[in-house]
């Protein structure tokens, strides 16, 4: 059976995929899943090294970086972009990055900086809350924005390191749709369950009496009607979420928790340099506690932009003609 992909240089595929029930992850769509299937396990990356773009100016990407990072995003939704010594850090960086991919809705989430971009350092009094991405303890797995509302979903991330750890702080990354390809070859029944609409529900978000946030259910796997694509919201916090309280849900999401404990070869490794950072379609991810040095001006520090939009150009129907 050949596996069919689009070459970047092949025009854009605009057809309008008609709902979920339409492309390779409607559980009836059998032979259309086993043709995107066997594409998606012939272009997927072998190790993180493969993932890693050096790239001169993000600001303005030239037409083979730019190439470059955007098939790595096709082949496994994410790419490491690596700076060239002495070309920036800042928040500027980040933000012109994402708009050479179409990226310009940004998440306002609760504690991002006024400019909706978010500075991720050790905050000393997150220590005495649940906020544990400004504490230097490890970030269990998860997708970003899990807690938003179905129509305010996280699509995609630009993550910029502008200090690493000196020690610890090692990310781990999977590509949501392999998760959900191995979790459809183990059961599909499992996926079936994970994409109900009350599958996972996150809990209210209330600090010293007052609501911040209503609790909010949705499906773990969904798919954007018009492109196909498939999103993902997940968070691997057992205080921060409720299953649905059927046998399926409950061991799909057993299935998915042993996956992502496991040492599987579809799982990335890095370790993020000062200067490097990913572009992803909000791929599952994760971070080990970390340690920063004494010296002043020597703490780890991440910039993080959240979109509601997809990187643009990774969209199912223009990378993925099988249909």
């Amino acid at each position: 059976m050949a596996a069919i992909i689009l070459s970047m240089s092949e025009p854009m595929n605009t057809t309008p995929f008609q709902g979920a029930g339409a492309g390779p992850f409607d559980l009836a769509s059998r032979a259309s899943y086993a043709r995107w299937r066997e594409w998606k396990l012939g272009v997927y990356p072998q190790k993180v090294e493969q993932l890693i773009v050096p790239v001169n100016d993000p600001g303005a990407l030239d037409a083979d970086e730019k190439k470059a990072l955007l098939a790595c995003c096709n082949r496994a939704n994410m790419a490491i972009y690596q700076l060239a010594a002495g070309n920036g850090s800042g928040k500027q960086l980040v933000r012109a990055l994402g708009r050479q991919f179409g990226l310009e809705r940004l998440d306002n989430n609760l504690r991002a900086d006024e400019d909706s971009i978010t500075s991720l350092r050790v905050v000393p009094e997150a220590g005495k809350t649940h906020y544990i991405p400004y504490t230097n303890r490890p970030l269990n797995w998860h997708t970003d924005g899990y807690y938003n509302s179905p129509a305010e979903q996280v699509r995609a991330i630009v993550m910029h390191c502008a200090m690493d750890a000196v020690h610890g702080g090692d990310n781990s990354y999977l590509d949501h749709e392999i998760a959900y390809l191995l979790m459809r070859d183990e059961n599909p029944d499992y996926i079936a369950a994970l994409m109900q609409p009350d599958a996972m529900t996150i809990p209210a978000n209330v600090e010293n009496g007052v609501e911040l946030r209503a609790a909010q259910s949705g499906p773990v796997f969904s798919v954007q009607p018009l492109n196909g694509s498939l999103h993902m919201r997940y968070t691997a916090r057992t205080r921060s979420i409720v299953w649905k309280n059927d046998r399926n849900t409950r061991l799909a999401a057993g299935f998915l928790a042993e996956l992502l404990a496991s040492d599987s070869a579809y799982i990335f490794r890095h370790h993020m340099q000062a200067g490097e950072g990913v572009i992803c379609n909000n791929v599952l991810h994760r971070r080990e506690a970390f340690t920063d040095a004494q010296e002043k001006g020597r703490q780890r520090l991440l910039y993080r932009a959240r979109y509601h939009d997809r990187i643009r150009g990774t969209e199912l129907n223009t990378v993925w003609s099988g249909v």
